[in-house]
């Protein structure tokens, strides 16, 4: 995974896994990198209004209703060192500071919008399978 799977088709079941799966490679698999990154509660929320536009620190603030300053904070910091958004810092009094996407942001959202139309078009499916699996365990 870690060092083998660097060309991920559409069909994974190509791809052979050893058995078991090593728990290191796992661990350092770039995909299970990114899929954490963008798992995480507000990162396909911020991605998503950076899309849309450069926004500075209280205008996302106000975008996300339920995040606190301080998890916006480590939010975009995180982003920011993964390279994924940009900090510009404004010479006014007080500082003002821009968030904004970088390329590698921006070459993420086409695969994540494929995920997110995939989950849209597929969502009745997979609720109507968690009902079914909840009344079998009654």
């Amino acid at each position: 995974m870690a060092t083998g799977n660097t060309g991920v088709r559409a069909g994974l079941g190509d791809h052979r896994l050893p058995q078991p799966v090593p728990a290191g490679e796992y661990e350092n698999c770039p995909v299970t990198d990114v899929l954490r990154r963008v798992s995480d509660k507000w990162t396909l929320l911020l991605l998503t209004l950076l899309d849309q536009r450069p926004h500075r620190f209280n205008e996302l603030h106000r975008a996300v209703d339920g995040i606190s300053q301080r998890m916006l904070t480590r939010s975009l910091r995180t982003l920011e060192s993964d390279g994924l958004v940009g900090r510009e810092v404004f010479p006014t009094s007080p500082p003002s500071v821009e968030y904004r996407l970088t390329p590698l942001g921006v070459s993420l959202l086409e695969p994540l919008s494929a995920l997110a139309g995939w989950a849209v078009g597929h969502h009745p499916e997979i609720a109507a399978a968690r009902r079914r699996s909840a009344r079998e365990r009654v």
